[in-house]
């Protein structure tokens, strides 16, 4: 079975499992200690950023868990894929937090809501750990927080990060530029010939009719390769509720109903909850895309200074992502 046969077989299954370590994290240590730590939990896949270096690391992880799997007499049953995401201008996944500081009043309302602790001291944002997912901002009361869109160049920087080990890619589209959104899918079609490439979409620009023409054109260039990562409400899983993840499955259900055969991942506001509340409503999804609920639920155990060097820390946190991989697989 190959590497695409793989991954079709998780799907069909509804076991199709990713971890997003962040679209914008550009921070090897914590992309290593996820890679890791969801790698020995049985994950299928990892999301990280358009930087060589970050493939790196998310592999350097996945290899330090293989390293250690018999040590904790963990069966790590297959190697996860490791996905490249991409975002078009306007697209939250592909931008970067400032602060301006003749507006900072330094009232901290930043620093205590950023769960990626991408504001230093001094009220600067720590860029490689920011994913744009505007939290500062919407806490922030003297509107001293702006965006700026962190572009790649996709014909340079993909065929990099192939070459450190990425399977897949993922364009996130969040824009109602269908002309850059065509643009961009065709590089990276071409550049993942034998393995799926996915699309993330949500409702926030588009409406229902838009979003499934979209996706059928983007089936008629991709065919049965084409991911379609259901986006309800992005960066926003942080409560593990059914409220958190409702719009996840409410978008999943729109692509389910719209009969184009793409295999389906319910992301956006994911958290324990998503896969239990899609049975409930009668969706199938192939998987699901967990974000900002998977990095909570591990964040203090990574972030010790000693992590890897203690077996202890690394088995309490296992445990605890093991949990949440199980409850994301059909009962």
């Amino acid at each position: 079975m190959n590497r695409y046969q793989q991954a079709q077989s998780l799907m069909e299954q509804g076991r199709f499992i990713k971890i997003v370590c962040g679209a914008g994290n550009e921070d090897p240590i914590a992309v290593r200690r996820l890679s890791l730590v969801y790698t020995l939990a049985g994950t299928s896949a990892f999301d990280v950023s358009a930087n060589p270096a970050i493939v790196k690391s998310a592999v350097d992880g996945i290899d330090a868990a293989f390293r250690i799997a018999p040590a904790l007499n963990i069966n790590i049953e297959a190697r996860p894929f490791i996905n490249v995401s991409v975002g078009l201008k306007g697209d939250p996944h592909a931008r970067k937090a400032q602060i301006n500081g003749e507006k900072c009043i330094q009232c901290d309302q930043c620093r205590e809501h950023c769960d990626q602790d991408a504001i230093d001291k001094h009220y600067s944002i720590i860029t490689p750990r920011c994913i744009g997912c505007g939290i500062c901002a919407d806490n922030c009361p003297s509107e001293a927080i702006t965006f700026y869109h962190k572009r790649v160049d996709l014909s340079t920087v993909l065929p990099e990060c192939i070459k450190e080990g990425a399977e897949m890619l993922e364009l996130h589209a969040v824009t109602d530029d269908d002309v850059s959104v065509f643009e961009d899918w065709k590089i990276i079609d071409m550049l993942i010939p034998n393995n799926y490439i996915s699309v993330c979409l949500d409702r926030s620009l588009l409406s229902d009719t838009h979003l499934t023409n979209r996706i059928r054109k983007l089936y008629e260039i991709t065919g049965e390769r084409l991911i379609v990562q259901a986006d309800g409400a992005p960066m926003s899983g942080g409560n593990d509720d059914y409220n958190t993840t409702l719009q996840a499955i409410a978008i999943a259900d729109i692509v389910y109903k719209s009969g184009i055969p793409v295999k389906i991942l319910a992301s956006g506001g994911t958290n324990a909850k998503t896969q239990e509340l899609a049975r409930l409503c009668g969706v199938f999804v192939n998987g699901v895309s967990i974000g900002t609920f998977a990095r909570k639920i591990v964040k203090s155990f990574i972030n010790s200074e000693n992590f890897e060097h203690d077996m202890g820390n690394i088995k309490q946190a296992i445990t605890i992502a093991r949990k949440l991989v199980a409850d994301s697989i059909p009962k």
